[in-house]
């Protein structure tokens, strides 16, 4: 169902945001995108849709072509701790012809094959420290995934109250 603010602003049918959750749950933190959409499908978002898989491939260009903005998660050993948020922009880079895509790479090949550019797009990239083979989720990773849900749902609500605002006002 979806939610209406009291100024009747419907916000189910404007915000359309994929969030797309990718890694292997076999991994230890490597399940840290799987892990924060799942939350997110639990707790039913107004205008979410979660989808989840171990990896990106070509073929999910086809999700991305009915949404606004796409939000990307994924577990990082590199980047700095709990997570880093960052725009995602069209580009061809080193894995635009491999098994498993970059984000970049994907949102170049939908604008290849549909002739426009994507939905605007972001990368939460959540820091992970244990990735072996078994493992489950390390205690500082779960800490980094409750710091990485908080910020979506702010960055999620503060968009919805823009857009209600801004419909509300023309």
């Amino acid at each position: 169902m979806p939610y209406t603010s009291k100024e009747g602003c419907c916000i189910q049918s404007m915000s359309n945001l994929l969030l797309f959750g990718y890694g292997n749950p076999g991994r230890g933190d490597d399940a840290l995108g799987l892990l924060l959409t799942e939350w997110a499908n639990q707790l039913g978002l107004s205008g979410v849709t979660c989808l989840t898989d171990m990896q990106l491939l070509i073929e999910h260009t086809c999700d991305l072509i009915q949404f606004q903005r796409i939000l990307f998660v994924d577990a990082d050993m590199s980047c700095n701790g709990p997570f880093q948020f960052t725009n995602v922009y069209a580009e061809k880079d080193t894995s635009y012809t491999s098994h498993a895509l970059t984000p970049a790479a994907l949102l170049f090949i939908f604008e290849k094959i549909y002739q426009r550019k994507p939905p605007n797009s972001f990368l939460l990239r959540i820091r992970g420290y244990d990735f072996e083979l078994g493992n489950t989720l390390s205690k500082q990773a779960d800490i980094n995934l409750k710091a990485a849900i908080k910020y979506v749902q702010h960055w999620h609500l503060d968009y919805l109250g823009k857009i209600c605002g801004n419909r509300n006002n023309a």
